[in-house]
């Protein structure tokens, strides 16, 4: 697959240590403390890298020494030119401001949540018809029926689990969390090997309210909590077990292991992410999925003259920290799964950005608007060894929000279409139904006194007095996981036994092969200029047409819109 290889941003994997660094004795301005990332120069030693940051000012508190990756914390604003110094520092990237929040800005506890065109356009959607248990057959969970996006892959009762169901794999959600209690995920949870490489975040530099109050007095959520809402529904797509509730997944039988790396606001910074895959690799996880891009660059850029030469610096850190940890999971038999973005951008195009960087370092700090060439990547779907997943609607077509790009584009997979519908209008069962926190839908107001929903964005399904909820969501995040459980029907269907670990384990170049070799194949529309209409309803109650154009470039076995075509589970799973 051609993932920028040849693009002179990516650095060789390296070596040694990942850092925790707090406050040390350096110079210091009497600022706010501040946080880094700093990267070790490839081959150097811990003793070398620990003597810089402590000479520009900042103090190890932790350390990892699968990647060379240091976080460092200091009120120094001298640390970063004086640590960049050092020959055994390559280089350095702010991370966040350490502080707490004032109780006032916090006074109604709410996150302030990260969302893009493909979640928003979810908000106040109304449903069309929906099939239900009526048409299903004993076999199937009682809401297959509203699953269009497991019909469209072949991941049902009578397609492919019938052959494979992902027993003894392990898959990692790299995600904002995992409602482990979940009735559709609790016995598929294996709460030992989960962890939680986040902290919450109060606020922002800027004052504004991020995850809101911590839940816990450490700040530090337990590994079944998910208070986003966005991992638990990935994980659910990928393995919600056959048990006579609500859905199933594609592998109902995988072992899901949250591996948190998203704030409960849905960012999802540089250390926490590299932490999660190197543990990724090392705890016999076989495939993991990220339906992410690491926070504050939507695109990182090595020498745009758009950015001061800090932000070129700090983004180079990015690009290099995030492949040195790709590398090493990759090579610890971890297969890579990633959303390809939700921006209705070709990723092989010189495009125009202003989303970033999306999360302020410091006071005053905002997004700016940037010319984004092709030499610029976005991390981790651009990286080495990383499966991009586009996203598809129930009729098939590339769905309006999906990022894409011939050569960009390795697979596709459903992730739901809300406008894919006859009428151009918003129908919300057009979406990708998954399990969902009950907490979540008690505090935002989703659920009648007697516990039943009040908005056609919720399900319910019970069984013998066990109640679970279900959302809709739609976007390459949801494609992914999609792609992700097909890769964990091709493990169980190819890997043999772990004896390190546990579990199976195979090849993530055999697995890769098997997904793309069963895709189904999908031509570019015709003409290739492919129109999208919405019917967008308006505040005053009417319609405002709204028309884009996406290009779809390469053949039927290969192209921008789908890759090598939507993965088939069933294929994948009967072999």
């Amino acid at each position: 697959m051609r993932k920028y290889v040849t693009r002179a941003a990516i650095a060789a994997a390296s070596v040694t240590g990942l850092l925790w660094v707090a406050a040390g004795t350096g110079t210091a301005t009497g600022g706010q403390e501040r946080q880094y990332v700093v990267l070790y120069a490839q081959g150097g030693s811990a003793a070398a890298a620990h003597a810089a940051i402590a000479a520009a000012g900042g103090k190890v508190l932790d350390e990892n020494t699968a990647i060379g990756v240091a976080t460092v914390t200091t009120k120094s604003d001298a640390f970063p030119a004086a640590a960049r110094g050092s020959s055994a520092i390559v280089g350095v990237a702010r991370s966040t401001v350490i502080g707490h929040a004032p109780d006032d800005r916090l006074a109604n506890g709410k996150a302030s949540f990260k969302r893009d065109v493909a979640q928003a356009d979810l908000l106040g959607a109304a449903a069309g018809r929906q099939t239900s248990a009526d048409k299903n057959k004993k076999k199937q969970e009682p809401l297959a029926g509203l699953q269009w996006d497991m019909q469209q892959i072949g991941a049902t009762a009578d397609g492919s689990q019938r052959y494979e169901q992902g027993k003894g794999v392990r898959v990692g959600i790299i995600d904002t969390g995992v409602d482990g209690s979940h009735p559709d995920i609790a016995a598929n949870f294996d709460r030992a090997l989960s962890r939680n490489f986040t902290t919450d975040i109060p606020v922002d530099a800027n004052g504004t309210t991020v995850d809101g109050p911590c839940e816990h007095p450490s700040c530090v959520d337990p590994v079944d909590e998910d208070d986003n809402g966005h991992g638990t529904h990935v994980a659910s797509e990928i393995a919600s077990p056959v048990n006579k509730l609500g859905i199933a997944g594609v592998a109902p039988k995988a072992t899901i292991v949250n591996l948190r790396a998203g704030q409960d606001a849905g960012f999802f910074f540089l250390q926490p992410t590299v932490d999660a895959l190197t543990y990724a690799g090392d705890h016999g996880i076989d495939v993991v999925n990220m339906s992410f891009y690491v926070d504050p660059w939507l695109f990182n850029c090595t020498n745009n003259p758009a950015d001061p030469p800090e932000f070129q610096a700090e983004q180079a850190t990015v690009i290099q920290a995030m492949q040195r940890a790709l590398d090493y999971a990759y090579a610890h038999g971890v297969t890579l799964v990633a959303a390809a973005g939700n921006g209705a951008t070709d990723y092989t195009k010189t495009i125009v950005d202003s989303s970033s960087p999306d999360f302020p370092s410091v006071p005053g700090e905002a997004p700016y608007t940037r010319t984004i060439p092709t030499s610029c990547i976005s991390m981790p779907s651009e990286g080495n060894h990383v499966l991009s997943v586009t996203s598809t609607g129930i009729s098939t077509r590339k769905a309006y929000y999906s990022d894409y790009g011939n050569g960009y584009a390795d697979l596709s997979a459903p992730g739901g279409d809300v406008y894919d519908t006859a009428d151009q209008k918003r129908d919300i069962t057009k979406a990708i139904l998954a399990a969902y926190p009950k907490h979540l839908a008690v505090e935002r107001g989703q659920l009648n006194p007697d516990g039943t929903p009040n908005t056609p964005s919720v399900v319910q399904s019970c069984n013998k007095g066990v109640c679970g909820y279900y959302q809709y969501l739609q976007g390459t995040s949801m494609a992914s996981p999609h792609a992700a459980g097909v890769a964990v029907l091709a493990v169980g269907r190819l890997g043999v036994k772990d004896h390190v670990n546990g579990g199976k384990k195979a090849s993530p170049a055999a697995v890769e092969q098997l997904l793309r070799g069963t895709a189904t194949d999908l031509a570019c529309p015709t003409p290739p200029l492919f129109t999208y209409t919405r019917q967008v309803l308006q505040a005053d109650g009417t319609f405002l047409t709204v028309t884009t154009n996406h290009l779809c470039e390469g053949t039927t076995a290969n192209n921008g819109f789908y890759g090598d075509g939507i993965v088939n589970a069933k294929k994948v799973a009967k072999g």
